[in-house]
Formats: structure tokens, C-alpha cells, sequence
């Protein structure tokens, strides 16, 4: 009996998954061929909720691409490999206060703050290196235009997925 409710819990938790997969796989499906550029599959990916480094993100590509790729993504592919890593609850967010951490270990003067310069140097020469694009995205939502620095206490409450 108790088998009977937990296989019910699951079939409802993948039936709800495979709904938001599918509408988020959607907004990207422009031709509307069940078909998404593969350059867009790490936003659908984020917009779910999972937060992939860019290693694990060319890994779920390589999972989900043709044989012989061809630049774009079936749904078909698409929508096992991502309803078991939804299930499986891979790909976390960070939690806040281990971003905190994070950021007070780059700020040993504890200003609560990074300048601009202090952030572009760590996000690039450090660790796995941000892109271009990536660090210019940062940026544009971390950096107040007005001190040309980073309050990273309000950027971590900003940034950080509610998972309720």
C-alpha cells in the first residue's frame, strides 16, 4: 500500500515535471518543431531551477545531442535526461550562506562590498574563468552604478532561487 502511494507521488512529481519542462522548452522552440538551438539549452536548464557548471552543462548537451549533431536539441532527448535530473535534484542552487562565505573570503577587509576591478579580476583569473559574456551579465546585475561596486549581501538575496 505505502508502495502504491510513493509510485503515486512520483508519477504526479513527473507529471508536474514533465508540464514545466516542456513550457520551458517551448519559449525556445521558435519554428515550433519540438527543437531548441542547443546554445539555448543551459538557459532552459537555468530556468528550471538547476544551476550546472559549464562542465556539467556540456555534459547534459553531449547527452541529449544527435549522434552526428546538428546544433539543435529534440524535445524528445530533451525531456527524459532533464525529468531525471529534476527528479534526482542535481544541479542545486548554491545556498546563501555558503555564497556568503564565498564572497567574505575575497573581501578579508569584511567592507561587505567588492569594487568592480576586484570582481572582474577574481571572476576571470580564478577558478573556472567567466566568459565575456558572462562576466558583462554579472555586471549588469550585480555592479550599483552608482559606487561602481558589488553589495554582495544584496546580490546574494537577489540571486538566490526560493526553492518553496
Amino acid at each position: 500500500m505505502a508502495d502504491d502511494r510513493d509510485r503515486d507521488g512520483t508519477e504526479v512529481a513527473v507529471a508536474e515535471f514533465h508540464k514545466k519542462i516542456k513550457e520551458a522548452f517551448e519559449v525556445f522552440d521558435h519554428e515550433s518543431n519540438s527543437t531548441v538551438d542547443v546554445r539555448e539549452v543551459g538557459t532552459i536548464i537555468r530556468s528550471l531551477g538547476c544551476c550546472p557548471s559549464e562542465g556539467e552543462l556540456h555534459d547534459l548537451i553531449a547527452e541529449v545531442e544527435e549522434e552526428e549533431p546538428t546544433g539543435y536539441i529534440r524535445f524528445e532527448k530533451f525531456l527524459p535526461v532533464m525529468t531525471e535530473v529534476l527528479l534526482e535534484r542535481r544541479y542545486r542552487p548554491i545556498p546563501e550562506d555558503i555564497l556568503l562565505r564565498a564572497f567574505e573570503v575575497l573581501d578579508p577587509a569584511k567592507r561587505g562590498f567588492l569594487t568592480k576591478g576586484e570582481l572582474i579580476k577574481y571572476m576571470t583569473e580564478e577558478g573556472e574563468p567567466f566568459s565575456q559574456e558572462e562576466m558583462e551579465e554579472m555586471l549588469s546585475a550585480a555592479i550599483d552604478p552608482e559606487t561602481n561596486s558589488i553589495n554582495y549581501k544584496d546580490y546574494i538575496t537577489m540571486m538566490v532561487i526560493d526553492e518553496n
